[in-house]
């Protein structure tokens, strides 16, 4: 599918909106400057356009597939793997001591954007790369980092995560796979893993699991889990793929979506690993790799927008159908199809901004240690990860109703933004699971963050007033409706009235947010320009959504479960 890069976009943002500023004037960061940017930016969009963008109807056409124990990859995938690890796009953010660029999370948030627009199926075979090489960064002792990075970094070698099973999804603690002590610093490993994206594939050298496991005597529940690396094939005294281990990808899932990328039933047999981090520390060096992966599939849910968005005006611009009185005489003149498009685009425009905000907040601590940057970029996680699935969602969605009868036939590809992009807002935590994260771990500091956030949206908000005074108000006026109902959930002792209004909750503070962002915007054009204009549509029809979202979040739980489990059968 033909697909154009937004360089522009991310520039734009970078210099205008997030604050990309601030991260380069680190010491850490001080080489991600904007003539580095910008070579990033375009060398990596052109991979998109030109690699990747080609393979995606591939991969959903001609599906990777299990042939003799193994994964058979869809034709080209293996070439545009390869161009992408070339591209130096795996360790863009990694340690350059073990060949990564150390370049900002934000760069990383935005190539990942492309490419997750031009073909995610393939994407998230890298995408499980880097979220390893961070756990591995954190957790893993000089010898693993050693043997495992540089593979990883130049992707020679694949990374994958292994959490769930079958009786074991988002309660990762009712996990039963063992892990015994071999008495040489290796681990014996046996248990069967479900959902594993990219657990096997026919292009690298070697496939590296981290998968959690419960050594005899530990605790139940999460307390007790270990965190092991164990490789398709075990490294030699030289750090090359030796002898195979004992591990087999039983099965494929047949899933409704992502048919290029391969999702994998392991079954691990005895298979030797290598503890990460220290025994029952599992949870913690897991969590490092998820919450990478948690902007990153909030990323996945804005490219899969951008490409569905991109498709979809395409469509209208060349379609002609009925009277309209527009000059293009076609579709896209007629108001409510212009009103789907206008919504496509400002709800793309602030979910990425706000992913990229999340990226700069991480980069700032990570360059500063400060811990109101920490605190930030944990708040901000969850918002980017539930609401740029839901934007994914519902902007795939009316790309099809935008083609109208053509949307429903498979030929045209505006379906195939829908079925990839569905799970998106399942794993790596349900979208359900994060709001209930952002009420209950992320306002433990008595809404100190929520409230931090607040106040910089409304100090933006009234420095805007002067230039314009209505969409300033508005902005201003949402963020005190937010505080009001921030203050309510941090006043609620009961857990379950604050789960009750989660998700309308952090659905609220996004749609502030992308307010917020979007004024930003429009006060860096020039006057009456396509930003200001977009800005307009945003806070005039989609920002006043906030005001009965918090009306539900303020609800709390009593009505919620007077219906009986029978009732609702009845």
């Amino acid at each position: 599918m033909p697909y154009r890069a937004p360089v522009d976009d991310f520039t734009f943002l970078f210099d205008h909106v997030v604050g990309l500023d601030q991260v380069r004037a680190t010491e850490r960061f001080e080489e991600a400057s904007s003539d580095v940017t910008a070579a990033i930016l375009t060398e990596a969009g052109k991979m998109c356009e030109e690699v990747m963008a080609p393979l995606q109807r591939n991969g959903d056409l001609k599906p990777a597939h299990l042939e003799n124990g193994v994964v058979r990859t869809s034709p080209g995938f293996a070439e545009g793997f390869k161009a992408i690890a070339d591209g130096g796009w795996i360790g863009i953010t990694a340690d350059p001591e073990h060949g990564g660029m150390g370049l900002p999370m934000a760069l990383n948030t935005a190539v990942n954007d492309m490419m997750s627009a031009s073909c995610l199926a393939l994407q998230l075979a890298p995408l499980m790369g880097q979220g390893q090489i961070e756990a591995l960064e954190h957790h893993a002792s000089d010898a693993l980092k050693e043997t495992y990075l540089p593979k990883l970094i130049s992707g020679e070698w694949t990374g994958t995560m292994n959490l769930t099973e079958p009786q074991a999804g988002s309660d990762v603690g009712a996990l039963s796979t063992k892990a015994e002590d071999n008495g040489d610093g290796s681990f014996s490993i046996t248990g069967q893993k479900i959902y594993i994206t990219w657990g096997d594939n026919d292009f690298a050298a070697n496939v590296c699991h981290l998968v959690l496991a419960r050594l005899p005597g530990a605790p139940a529940g999460t307390k007790g889990i270990s965190l092991f690396l164990v490789p398709k094939y075990i490294p030699d005294a030289d750090g090359n793929p030796g002898k195979a281990n004992s591990l087999k990808v039983v099965s494929l899932e047949h899933k409704l979506g992502l048919h290029g990328s391969p999702t994998c039933v392991m079954q691990y047999d005895g298979a030797q690993g290598w503890l990460v981090g220290p025994e029952q520390g599992g949870m913690a060096a897991m969590f490092t790799m998820m919450n990478n992966a948690r902007l990153g599939v909030g990323t996945q849910g804005v490219g899969i927008a951008e490409g569905a968005f991109q498709h979809a005006l395409a469509y209208a611009l060349d379609r002609k159908q009925g009277k309209t009185q527009g000059p293009t005489g076609s579709i896209v003149d007629h108001a409510d199809v212009r009103r789907m498009l206008a919504s496509m685009k400002a709800d793309v425009f602030a979910a990425r901004a706000i992913a990229l905000s999340c990226a700069v907040a991480i980069d700032m601590h990570t360059a500063t240690g400060a811990p109101e940057w920490k605190a930030r970029a944990a708040f901000l996680t969850p918002i980017a990860k539930a609401f740029g699935t839901d934007v994914g969602i519902d902007v795939a969605q009316q790309g099809v109703q935008v083609h109208g009868g053509m949307g429903f036939i498979e030929e045209t590809g505006a379906a195939q933004f829908c079925r990839d992009v569905r799970v998106t807002s399942i794993y790596e935590g349900t979208n359900g699971i994060q709001a209930m994260d952002l009420v209950a771990r992320k306002m433990m500091d008595g809404g100190e963050a929520a409230h931090a956030l607040i106040d910089a949206i409304e100090e933006q908000a009234e420095a805007a007033r002067e230039r314009f005074p209505r969409m300033g108000e508005a902005v201003w006026q949402a963020s005190e409706n937010l505080r009001e109902a921030t203050e309510w959930l941090v006043s609620q002792k009961d857990m379950e009235d604050r789960f009750a209004g989660a998700v309308p909750y952090l659905r609220a503070f996004a749609r502030v947010l992308g307010g917020h962002l979007h004024l930003k915007a429009a006060l860096a054009d020039a006057v009456g320009g396509p930003r200001e204009k977009l800005a307009r549509f945003y806070i005039q029809r989609l920002l006043p959504e906030h005001e009965g979202l918090l009306v539900y979040a303020q609800a709390g739980a009593k009505a919620l479960m007077a219906l009986s489990a029978d009732e609702l059968a009845a």
